[in-house]
């Protein structure tokens, strides 16, 4: 992967973080409940993971072959992720549906792992500032 291309998937991974982690916080009244329900179910009430995974394809026109190829690219030395096995998802899918699906599956894995340590971070911010009170 190029330079320009890892910088700007960077951005795009801590954009998306720091979207989800606020909303998880502001869901679920603290980074220390977010936190757990997000470690608890993360397709939960209030957490729904892979649905903020779409939406951020969606808003960053990930959600085609050269979106999802470009994910898959700055994953490459990742484990790859288990895919949903639901009744009627993966047969008869296109290769791009799957491309997508797939890249979908290794960009949540890293999101969720990143999500959970922004959240780590906050919690303890929010018991420091506990305990000044």
């Amino acid at each position: 992967m190029e330079l320009h291309e890892r910088q700007q998937f960077d951005f795009l991974l801590h954009t998306a973080v720091e979207r989800y982690a606020e909303r998880l916080e502001q869901r679920n009244e603290g980074a220390h409940r977010a936190l757990e329900r997000l470690r608890r179910d993360p397709e939960g009430e209030g957490v729904w993971l892979s649905e903020f995974v779409e939406a951020v394809f969606g808003d960053f026109l990930l959600d085609n072959s050269a979106g999802a190829a470009f994910v898959i690219r700055a994953l490459a030395s990742r484990k790859a992720p288990e895919l949903s096995s639901k009744p009627g998802q993966l047969p008869g899918q296109t290769v791009e549906q799957f491309t997508i699906a797939f890249a979908q599956a290794a960009f949540a894995a890293l999101f969720r792992q990143k999500t959970e340590e922004i959240l780590e971070q906050h919690a303890s911010f929010e018991a420091t500032q506990a305990g000044t009170n």
